[in-house]
């Protein structure tokens, strides 16, 4: 019997390790290829050698990124962006999951069943009138020392920032994890005095860690690689995120080579977050699949 488990669980392992191996595929062929130049990454596109540091490896690709786009610049913005996006998304969705999971008010399912239903609007049919919304709301402005009043929110840190903090499946996911903390904790609490709030910061926020690394994981992702919203909404240089540096590349030829040393730059902040945030993240899908 122990023979036949170990068999099973060596099968299981192998089939693991090829998965893994099979979905690293992209991102050796990109890692590798910004190490080529463009004639021999079109070469070797079509056998093994495309996945093997092998022909003329060298750096120059990097080199050729920073010549060609300002990478501090766009680094530094979608870092910021990200952070702040992540940080009040996790906030306000985790406060808006904890009142309609906790709290007992009228119209809390209505509530709720809406901002499910937010989910299966795609982004792209909204994105024109919400070009237009944020032109017109008002805003400061800082010159000279002197406050100033505007409006239109576009070539700003705001309007890549505030329209998505707030998001649906977020909610939902919070809302899902509170449910399973037992109530008999908020009685207690109440009882010796705390207030929700109290409870929220002192109880819910503390047992409910791998549903806010799992958040902070599904939120990082979209806000990391937004390109279409800072497309439309930001003309500024300075403003811009990671992603519209893409366009650089593609303007009389394209540089490959360049194009996959920018790429694999970019992409690393995406595993390291992942890398971080990996064992808290599996423990949120074991939790939900166990209690829900």
């Amino acid at each position: 019997m122990a023979d036949h488990v170990r068999r099973r669980r060596l099968w299981i392992y192998l089939a693991m390790a090829g998965l893994a191996v099979f979905f690293l595929f992209p991102l050796v062929f990109m890692f590798v290829s910004s190490l080529k130049p463009d004639g021999q990454i079109l070469s070797d596109v079509g056998g093994w050698r495309a996945f093997l540091p092998v022909g003329d490896i060298s750096l120059h690709n990097y080199a050729g990124v920073f010549d060609r786009v300002p990478v501090g610049r766009f680094l530094l913005n979608s870092v910021f962006v990200t952070a702040v996006v992540v940080g009040a998304g996790l906030v306000v969705n985790s406060m808006a999951g904890f009142a309609l999971s906790r709290l007992r008010w009228t119209g809390r399912g209505v509530v709720l069943s809406v901002i499910i239903a937010t989910l299966i609007v795609p982004f792209e049919t909204i994105a024109v009138p919400m070009v237009h919304w944020v032109s017109q709301l008002p805003t400061l402005v800082f010159q000279n020392g002197t406050v100033l009043y505007d409006f239109g929110w576009l070539d700003s840190y705001e309007v890549q920032i505030i329209p998505f903090v707030a998001n649906g499946f977020s909610v939902f996911l919070f809302a899902q994890y509170f449910s399973t903390i037992p109530t008999a904790i908020d009685e207690a609490a109440r009882i010796d005095g705390a207030g929700w709030f109290t409870i929220y910061r002192k109880i819910a926020v503390p047992l409910s860690g791998p549903a806010f690394a799992t958040v902070a994981i599904l939120t990082f992702l979209p806000a990391w690689n937004q390109y279409l919203w800072p497309s439309m909404v930001v003309q500024d240089e300075n403003l811009r995120p990671v992603m519209v540096g893409l366009q650089y590349f593609f303007q009389d030829t394209t540089a490959w080579g360049e194009i996959m040393a920018y790429t694999s730059m970019i992409t690393l902040p995406v595993l390291v977050v992942f890398l971080a945030f990996q064992r808290a993240f599996v423990s949120s899908v074991a939790a939900s699949g166990v209690k829900g």
